[in-house]
């Protein structure tokens, strides 16, 4: 006879994942991506976060604080700050999103990185595609 495990025993059931935050279900967000990026200055990513957000290419971007970003280009070690950029969107509009990303970005190879996302709050996933949705601009 095997032991009983502290998940198995009655009144030890661990909470849902979405317990205690006001009722927000869960989901699965396959169609939803966050990509990662940066501008050279404030100024500059302020300009591409509301072009993204006003042509509803992304629901939302965060900038966080500049930092340092240290890297090889063309042989020479360089190092700049930068501010970084988190942007959600669908994986359908991704490609247009990294399209005038690229058309605002001073940078010859800008970063642009796309992460899937596993989860996250039902309604925040529908919120970003409601937001993203092409024909909304």
């Amino acid at each position: 006879m095997s032991a009983a495990t502290p998940s198995d025993t009655p009144g030890n059931t661990p909470p849902a994942p979405d317990a205690g935050h006001g009722g927000a279900a869960l989901a699965p967000a396959g169609d939803i991506v966050v990509l990662l990026s940066n501008a050279p200055d404030l100024l500059l990513a302020k300009r591409i976060a509301h072009v993204l957000v006003e042509e509803h290419l992304a629901a939302c971007v965060n900038l966080g604080p500049a930092g340092l970003s240290m890297y090889m280009w063309q042989g020479v070690l360089e190092g700049s700050e930068e501010i970084p950029l988190t942007m959600k969107t669908t994986l359908a509009r991704a490609p247009a999103l990294i399209a005038r990303l690229g058309e605002l970005h001073p940078y010859e190879v800008p970063e642009v990185l796309v992460l899937p996302v596993s989860g996250g709050s039902a309604s925040y996933l529908a919120w970003v595609r409601e937001q993203t949705r092409p024909g909304e601009a």
